[in-house]
């Protein structure tokens, strides 16, 4: 049965190096997770500790109210971004050695590697070495590898690395079916795009420190105020030096203004009608990547 995975107060050093500075959050049994931040950020780092391959200096890892012990990280399944399959050894029997490996019994094993391996498009590659297999299919086998055992909590650490976009939907699908199932999924990308159509919440990590968490919506809503303004008259620095306006960006007649919170609508109108007509004037969440670079700049 999947329960909560609660992240609390997570440090960990490296000699003088602060890798991780009370990270904490929480992911929902049927909830998907992105966990996002720059190279060196904390991601990998705080995956490591809910899997215990590294141990927090301070802090816990709970799952379903429990600290996470050896017990309980066998009901895990991990994917980790460099890859962590035997390259000789054949698909097939791998993946039933890592299900078993995980409490599964033979015929367990060898059931759900045949339901994995043709769910993910390999099912023909299980008599062959993974070392022989393009890093495409790689990588559907090291997702596979972290199914097999029907785990209780998804982890992955960038699982859409160097995939084609027939396997990313593949694999979005299966994470989106894990989680309907009622399994808490995490998963790293930078890929941001990606990250806001699949994840129902977000979390960006910098410098070791969470820096906010909610959902798609709630942090998209909560960023810097924008306006889009259709003008197709004109100049393309027509807002550079307007009152209230923080930045500009400018695309054929359209033009994305960043606004200060005290930033007077009425009179960028005005300023707008003045170039001449004015075709669109609404205003305009940020994407994600925009968020991104803005918490991560600040």
């Amino acid at each position: 049965m999947s329960g909560t995975l609660e992240l609390d107060g997570l440090r960990k050093r490296f000699g003088e190096v602060t890798a991780l500075d009370g990270v904490g959050f929480a992911v929902a049994p049927g909830e998907i997770f992105g966990f996002v931040g720059s190279n060196g950020a904390g991601k990998t780092t705080t995956m490591r500790i809910v899997l215990g391959v590294l141990a927090a200096d301070a802090g816990s890892v709970r799952l379903g109210g429990r600290p996470v012990d050896a017990a309980l990280r066998r009901t895990i399944g991990y994917m980790p971004e460099e890859r962590g399959l035997y390259p000789k050894m054949k698909v097939g029997e791998q993946l039933e050695y890592l299900a078993e490996l995980h409490g599964s019994s033979r015929a367990e094993a060898r059931k759900a590697v045949r339901r994995w391996t043709e769910r993910l498009g390999v099912a023909d590659r299980s008599g062959d070495t993974v070392d022989s297999l393009s890093l495409g299919n790689q990588q559907r086998v090291q997702l596979a590898a972290a199914l097999v055992h029907d785990p209780a909590l998804l982890v992955l650490d960038e699982p859409f690395s160097g995939l084609d976009p027939v396997a990313v939907d593949v694999m979005s699908a299966v994470l989106r079916e894990k989680a309907d199932a009622g399994v808490p999924v995490v998963f790293s990308s930078h890929q941001l795009e990606l990250v806001q159509r699949l994840c129902d919440r977000v979390g960006i990590i910098a410098a070791g420190r969470m820096r906010v968490t909610g959902s798609v919506a709630e942090l998209r809503a909560g960023g810097q105020p924008r306006l889009l303004v259709r003008a197709p008259d004109a100049a393309p620095d027509w807002a550079a030096a307007l009152p209230g306006v923080l930045g500009w960006a400018r695309d054929g007649d359209r033009t994305v203004l960043t606004l200060a919170a005290d930033a007077d609508e009425q009179a960028l109108l005005a300023a707008a009608l003045r170039t001449g007509p004015v075709r669109e004037f609404a205003p305009q969440q940020p994407t994600l990547t925009e968020l991104y670079r803005e918490v991560v700049a600040g």
